[in-house]
């Protein structure tokens, strides 16, 4: 059991996805999904180049991770308990557009890109991170973010990297940290930072994907 964080650069609601009672991790961060197994905590710190200011005192979102699957088993997961999570590009709703389901396996070597957030040169990266992570524990504040106590200051900005800790002294103190906030797990208590900047964006794909490119490197 341990502990990895890192500092989540663009909090806009894909990665992780916080929505429909499920946070997943199925896009973006190729090496925390290799890393991190069932039971692992998986923290994402504030920026200190947030749309919302300095934050990289704070946490945008802590999941346990109940479960690890193949992508492929991931979409066909999506497809039977949470078809939400499979982008509706066309969609009013930002969370519809913000789907993380983005490959549809027709079979192990046939797989289709949806149209969503990422384009297909984002495949390769995506594709090769091989598993998705969902926690059905999870605490997830985007623009409400959540000051760190002191005694968690060693979580602190990660650059475009992440950290692991299996210091069990630390891990603790931040699980009950967490578990007892007075906040209802399992619900997106904010907004996705980049919400309304990217509901203005006309070629959010674009954007998106390029970022998204250069981060995973």
């Amino acid at each position: 059991m341990k502990l990895i964080f890192y500092t989540l650069a663009c909090d806009d609601g894909a990665a992780p996805n916080p929505f429909w009672g499920v946070c997943s991790l199925a896009i973006r961060k190729p090496s925390i999904r290799l890393a991190a197994e069932v039971d692992d905590w998986v923290v994402g710190l504030g920026s200190a180049q947030s749309p919302i200011g300095d934050i990289s005192d704070s946490i945008v979102y802590a999941m346990k991770v109940t479960g690890k699957m193949t992508l492929e088993e991931y979409d066909q997961f999506c497809k039977t308990f949470v078809p939400k999570k499979k982008p509706d590009w066309r969609s009013r709703d930002y969370r519809m557009r913000m789907g993380d389901c983005i490959y549809n396996y027709l079979s192990s070597e046939n797989i289709k890109i949806r149209t969503g957030i990422h384009r297909e040169n984002n495949m390769e990266k995506d594709l090769g991170g091989r598993f998705a992570l969902v926690s059905k524990q999870f605490y997830y504040f985007g623009d409400q973010p959540v000051k760190l106590p002191e005694d968690l200051k060693d979580l602190k900005d990660t650059g475009k990297g992440h950290q692991t800790s299996e210091n069990q002294i630390l891990l603790e103190t931040f699980i009950h940290w967490v578990e007892n906030m007075d906040i209802v797990p399992n619900k997106a208590f904010g907004d996705p930072q980049l919400k309304k900047q990217y509901s203005r964006e006309k070629e959010l794909q674009a954007i998106c994907s390029l970022r998204d490119l250069e981060e995973d490197e």
